[in-house]
């Protein structure tokens, strides 16, 4: 639906927008979509588009429940933010201070592992290993064994000099920093106490609650033979990402509106509804260029396989920006520089861009491989800014 009185959006823009998605629900490019925009904080198109499971003719709902993949690296970002702020972690904290067996039992294997600090992994320099399975599929949700395993792998990079996206070990190993850190029992309960019920985020959890298993979007994916991942490697994620599984790096579940919520926090400078979860000091500082011109090692390889631009990383503390230039982006080509995000592998999206109080959420069904999703992104983030007037 699109608010028409909206002063501050062109509703005529939000039709082009919702109009494109439409297009491409027909063209068969991908299968649905709950989208949110908003501007000073006003919802200027809300829309269930297409279909959750095209298969079953399951048209999209407000109330369709996402696995939601790596959109998940932002909640496990803002509760070690929030450890930030409340004094328990530092940036120049040390892997190794909080958790001491990442030494791994190997003692030769132990070079570099001692200078890995919370900084490198919020934003992709640890120089640890990009692999997003550090154990087979059935034991990646019990944290306790993801952990262990990660210990035992050797640093191949130089921390801090190179950035190189990572699927999962950074924010494992983040999540289980501020765990230890604070004398949480679980991840899940951190994310649940001090994110999904402060901000009223009822549809969202670490893990897949079996009771709404009517509400859930299934995975779907059809990748070319030869790429980074598979269909089999986005499809076995349905029954990997259960009620049980603790993944803060992929295994969180939302919707759209819960989504939104958790951006226009950010937007707001941390807070919403009285409940303050981060300072304006650490979003500032989170939300700025952290990497410089360094590029993304696993973005570079994509953009060099389609003949682009190699982008640089731009990567705040856990956060992705848009930055300047005219590379390809999630983002879009017209948010600002300091617009900031997240996304989530071949299927979600959100963006805060602060330069124009603008707020866009895009969850969809039918996970595209990554540079198709990354050009469709690109298109409806650039028709979304357009609408901000």
């Amino acid at each position: 639906m699109i608010n028409e009185d909206h002063t501050a959006l062109d509703s005529a823009a939000l039709r082009r927008l919702q109009q494109a998605i439409e297009a491409d629900v027909e063209a068969g490019r991908y299968d649905g979509a709950n989208i949110i925009v908003s501007r000073h904080g006003e919802i200027g198109l809300n829309a269930a588009i297409g279909y959750a499971d095209r298969r079953a003719d399951r048209p999209s709902a407000a109330t369709d429940v996402y696995r939601i993949f790596s959109m998940t690296k932002a909640f496990t970002n803002v509760l070690a933010l929030q450890a930030i702020d409340r004094g328990q972690l530092a940036l120049t904290t040390r892997v190794v201070d909080v958790i001491p067996e990442f030494f791994g039992r190997d003692r030769f294997r132990t070079a570099r592992k001692d200078r890995v600090n919370l900084a490198h992994l919020f934003t992709h320099r640890a120089g640890l290993v990009t692999t997003p399975t550090p154990l087979p599929y059935e034991e990646l949700g019990d944290l306790d064994k993801v952990i262990d395993a990660i210990c035992q792998l050797d640093v191949v990079g130089e921390p801090g000099t190179t950035l190189n996206y990572s699927p999962a070990l950074n924010h494992a190993l983040m999540a289980e920093m501020v765990r230890r850190s604070t004398g949480a029992d679980s991840v899940r309960e951190l994310m649940q106490r001090e994110i999904f019920e402060p901000l009223g985020m009822a549809r969202t959890a670490l893990g897949a609650p079996k009771a709404w298993s009517e509400h859930y979007v299934p995975i779907r994916a059809s990748f070319p033979d030869g790429g980074w991942l598979s269909t089999s490697d986005i499809e076995v994620m349905e029954d990997i990402i259960t009620e049980d599984a603790e993944m803060p790096w992929v295994g969180a579940v939302s919707t759209v509106e819960d989504i939104h919520t958790f951006a226009e926090m950010l937007r707001r400078r941390g807070e919403i509804d009285d409940s303050r979860l981060l300072s304006p000091a650490i979003l500032d500082l989170a939300t700025t260029n952290q990497t410089g011109d360094l590029p993304n090692d696993l973005y570079r390889g994509l953009a060099e396989a389609r003949g682009w631009d190699v982008p640089p990383g731009n990567f705040g503390l856990g956060f992705a920006l848009s930055g300047s230039g005219t590379h390809a982006s999630f983002f879009g080509s017209t948010t600002s520089p300091r617009t900031h995000g997240n996304y989530g592998a071949g299927t979600t999206l959100f963006w805060v861009d602060p330069e124009r109080d603008m707020t866009f959420a895009c969850l969809t069904s039918g996970v595209m491989e990554e540079s198709e999703n990354l050009l469709r992104f690109q298109r409806l983030s650039t028709l979304a800014a357009a609408a901000a007037i």
